[in-house]
């Protein structure tokens, strides 16, 4: 009896999802062509979608709020009269876009029209395009879609774009807007790199006044006070982080290479490193399509595949890191080496023979623990300078002796405890509010490494014997 009525109940169960499936899948289809038709009050139709999401991530659709009425209005005079995705707003990542059906692998996820995009040639055709063929040097094609997105801002509801820039962020968590707080709670290694981003935009801003003031005629306010360093920040992180990879042919009124497409819409989709799709600008359709591989359920957010990056590089381009990303790594830089053995007589020696030969960058532990490459720099570190001939044969993979190889994975800890040190204190760090959004990203990266290098120490655990067993192999140390 039990088991008949188990058997029941499930039957039950699987009429009744069924059938909310049904009704769902109709009502959302009804809502989005609404949508596309114009429609704004359909909020009363999107609101059950919440219901039938997994219980650890939930959803609140966004497409019967005005601005992404309006987004669909304009992309659905362009072409674009794809139902299978809505904005929505998931717990887990914020804002992002949810399948109104199951994508079987395979399957197209979108397909945005080329007049949807946002290129150079679109900011060419239009009233800026006489002001950039005319002008010298030649702007490069980012700078071109940069100052593009700053006086369509400026324009308001007059500008043909303002529907897409009504949906950009107003601000961002990449290093462009970090503070000299926010930056020093940054890892060492990626704090220089975050440095010249903010410093490569100023210089952008910095060097190209001349053509801003010859963009007067075609401003209702001074030139000064619209193409700002701070509109132009917005603009160039709108570009760095949203835009899609398409090639241009090249252009004789701009410089350089020009790969960037503003997408709307499609730039909602947000990324998850185990997400497989096929992306690229189909020439036959005209259309920059998205395929998925691995497929998506029915009212799960849709993702994407920025590419196999680690957090570091999430990061300083997309301005976000991701939990679990199997790609992270923590980067050991080579003032942390020079710091835990300085009291090595040839140490300097050492070093400069490993940047000779190229082996003093992507120094690395993962989960599973210190990379090749660091190993294989500490085996050299572990030498002595009498054994100078044996440096080469070990970059090159030949073992070292027992006592060194320990001294190695010893040293591999240490390295490891000291960046957890460090780890520590930028996570306990406390900013003011405006740098709140900013200071959380990073810390966030910090979180991470912070597993990582838990983890790494676990797997050396067990792998080295007792320290003071060591001393017979030590490299050349002061006494």
């Amino acid at each position: 009896m039990r088991g008949g009525g188990h058997r029941a109940g499930r039957a039950a169960r699987k009429r009744r999802q069924k059938q909310e499936s049904i009704v769902q899948s109709g009502i959302n289809s009804i809502c989005v062509l609404l949508l596309l038709s114009g429609h704004k009050h359909v909020s009363l139709l999107v609101s059950p979608i919440t219901n039938l999401v997994s219980h650890s991530v939930s959803s609140v659709s966004l497409c019967h709020q005005p601005r992404y009425v309006r987004l669909m209005k304009f992309l659905h005079k362009r072409e674009f009269t794809s139902t299978l995705l809505q904005p929505a707003h998931f717990t887990d990542t914020g804002r992002g876009l949810q399948t109104l059906k199951t994508i079987k692998p395979g399957e197209l996820l979108i397909s945005l029209p080329e007049s949807c995009l946002l290129t150079s040639s679109t900011v060419l055709d239009s009233y800026l395009g006489e002001y950039i063929k005319r002008w010298k040097p030649r702007l490069s094609p980012l700078l071109a879609l940069c100052v593009f997105l700053v006086c369509e801002r400026h324009r308001g509801e007059a500008s043909d774009w303002s529907p897409y820039i009504k949906v950009l962020p107003t601000t961002y968590t990449c290093p462009a807007y970090f503070t000299d707080d926010v930056m020093a709670v940054l890892p060492e290694s990626v704090r220089r790199r975050a440095s010249e981003q903010r410093e490569a935009v100023r210089e952008i801003h910095a060097l190209h006044g001349d053509f801003f003031e010859s963009l007067q005629p075609i401003l209702s306010q001074p030139v000064k006070e619209v193409l700002t360093y701070e509109a132009l920040r917005w603009a160039w992180c709108s570009v760095n982080t949203r835009s899609v990879f398409m090639s241009h042919p090249s252009n004789p009124f701009l410089s350089g290479h020009d790969v960037y497409a503003l997408a709307p819409f499609l730039d909602l989709l947000n990324h998850r490193p185990d997400v497989q799709v096929q992306a690229s600008f189909n020439e036959a359709t005209c259309c920059y399509e998205i395929r998925n591989v691995s497929g998506t359920h029915q009212y799960k957010q849709a993702f994407i595949n920025y590419g196999s990056h680690d957090n570091q590089r999430l990061m300083l381009e997309y301005g976000f890191v991701t939990s679990g990303n199997p790609h992270s790594v923590v980067y050991v830089d080579t003032d942390l080496l020079c710091e835990v053995l300085k009291g090595d007589r040839s140490l300097d020696q050492k070093i400069r023979f490993l940047r000779e030969n190229n082996f003093l960058h992507n120094l690395t532990v993962s989960c599973e623990g210190p990379s090749w490459r660091l190993m294989t720099a500490l085996r050299l570190l572990s030498l002595p300078q009498t054994l100078y001939h044996q440096w080469r044969a070990v970059l090159l993979g030949q073992a070292v002796c027992e006592d060194r190889e320990q001294w190695s994975v010893q040293t591999a800890k240490t390295l490891c405890h000291r960046l957890l040190q460090d780890t520590h204190k930028a996570v306990d760090k406390q900013c003011d509010q405006s740098t709140r959004e900013q200071l959380d990203v990073v810390q966030a990266l910090r979180q991470e490494e912070r597993c990582i290098l838990g983890s790494c120490l676990e797997a050396l655990k067990g792998t080295q014997r007792q320290p003071d067993r060591l001393s017979p192999c030590q490299p050349d140390v002061d006494i």
